[in-house]
């Protein structure tokens, strides 16, 4: 069940959404095959956390992998990849179910390659759900800053 936070955001944008059998959609392939789309459309969120302290989410193409040294140019030092409890605690939500929708204190990055798609489907916070959005919607309700964040998954 999508969470009461995400579904007030959902309902205030107007937005379309998705939900299946959890743990149906827990990858961008796994996402991209129950909602007939493209692997580019799902737009993975990521969350990354730097020494610091301060955390990045990045929002990026399912066929696509974050850039750890784009990244780093963005954040000033070195990111690393969060744990799942470290991502539980800061996002509420568990790997692979991430929603960028409603977040506080964290770094939104949504990766300039998601424009490529008229729509693009983040998750709505479980590993069964995806928001059917456009790239600007997805920028304007995050607040995110854009920025290219990524390679093609054949680069490293």
């Amino acid at each position: 069940m999508i969470p009461e936070k995400v579904m007030a955001i959902l309902k205030a944008n107007d937005l379309e959404f998705y939900e299946f059998p959890e743990g149906t959609t827990p990858t961008a392939i796994t996402a991209a095959q129950m909602l007939k789309v493209k692997v580019g459309q799902i737009a993975k969120s990521i969350l990354f956390i730097c020494k610091s302290g301060r955390a990045y989410l990045v929002v990026c193409p399912g066929d696509r992998k974050v850039s750890l040294s784009k990244l780093k140019k963005i954040a000033g030092e070195k990111p690393r990849l969060a744990d799942e409890t470290t991502t539980l605690q800061l996002t509420g939500f568990s790997p692979g179910s991430v929603c960028p929708f409603g977040l506080r204190d964290i770094n939104i990055i949504v990766d300039l390659n998601l424009r490529e798609y008229d729509v693009v489907f983040p998750a709505a916070g479980t590993s069964g759900s995806a928001v059917e959005t456009s790239f600007e919607e997805l920028v304007r309700i995050t607040g995110a800053k854009v920025a290219d964040v990524s390679n093609p998954m054949s680069q490293s």
